[in-house]
């Protein structure tokens, strides 16, 4: 089969398309030939070595969908022809076959394509991890989502919207903009705007959101608990570099900042996160916008 290795950390360059024996899953594994592979920021951190050392070569990659080629003794979930996406996998995703562990394997809905079924395992899993369990979002609040036009953010738009939010979103480019209230927000502004976060604030009627998802809290952190509501959330999603804030900002709203990650979450608790994308995937609440393919060889 075709694979992307990496013999050493580095740019983009350091990938490398290489003919490579096909893999044979183990006892508890599942064997997926890919159709399409989902591409995350993460990733390429890995690929600089930003996340620590790696046995080379390896191949890069979590988030994939295609059909069952093969199952372990042990797998009782799957059967080889069935249609999965992937969370997570042992031999890597940038590959034409991948090997994953069961818990790793999720069914895809006959309606949902292996494009959109690629673009699933973080993104989605991200959003409803920061959204529900560590943002504990209710029907009938409001939740800013600032930076909503990447992945995650649309995906939490989508989540947050089916289930009785008040959504407000921004993008950073008017083509940004128009999808973020396509998939569903309420009101989107424009953060590159001087004047974002008083709209922010008139939106809510002075109050502010009582949930904040912030994917770019190195420029943003310290602005946002400034309109946050009282006894409002601020989850961080994403974070380049070192910010300041002023406590005082937390102090007067009882507020919290709350950090996550997805590597944190545990088997049982990613169950419980892909069935709720499966079911929104189903019932239609829940639709991966695609914005760019590749052949495997333009990676």
């Amino acid at each position: 089969m075709k694979a992307v290795r990496v013999h050493e950390f580095g740019e983009p360059s350091v990938l490398k398309l290489e003919d490579v024996p096909d893999p044979k899953p183990g006892p508890t594994q599942v064997l997926v030939r890919i159709k399409s592979i989902g591409v995350n920021p993460v990733e390429t951190y890995v690929r600089a070595g930003k996340y620590g050392p790696r046995q080379f070569p390896f191949t890069p990659g979590t988030d994939a969908a295609g059909t069952v080629e093969a199952v372990g003794t042990e797998v009782r979930s799957f059967k080889a022809g069935d249609r999965v996406y992937t969370a997570g996998s042992v031999t890597g995703a940038y590959a034409e076959l991948a090997v994953c562990e069961e818990w790793q394997v999720h069914r895809l809905p006959d309606k949902t394509s292996f494009a959109q079924g690629a673009a699933l395992g973080v993104p989605y899993a991200t959003a409803y991890y920061a959204l529900y369990l560590r943002g504990k979002a209710m029907a009938g609040e409001t939740v800013f989502v600032d930076g909503a036009s990447g992945g995650v953010g649309i995906a939490a738009v989508q989540f947050a919207r089916a289930s009785g939010l008040t959504v407000i979103g921004t993008g950073g480019t008017e083509q940004g903009r128009k999808l973020v209230a396509t998939e569903g927000a309420h009101h989107v502004l424009d953060h590159h705007a001087g004047d974002y976060l008083q709209k922010l604030t008139d939106l809510t009627g002075g109050k502010g959101p009582e949930l904040i998802l912030e994917m770019a809290a190195h420029l943003n952190l310290g602005k946002v608990l400034g309109v946050l509501g009282k006894f409002g959330r601020v989850v961080v999603v994403g974070s380049r570099a070192p910010v300041e804030i002023n406590a005082r900002d937390t102090m007067s709203r009882d507020a919290d900042i709350r950090g996550m990650t997805l590597m944190n979450a545990t088997p049982s608790v990613l169950k419980g996160i892909h069935a709720a994308i499966i079911a929104g995937l189903e019932n239609g609440t829940l639709r991966p916008v695609i914005g760019k393919t590749l052949k495997l060889e333009n990676v």
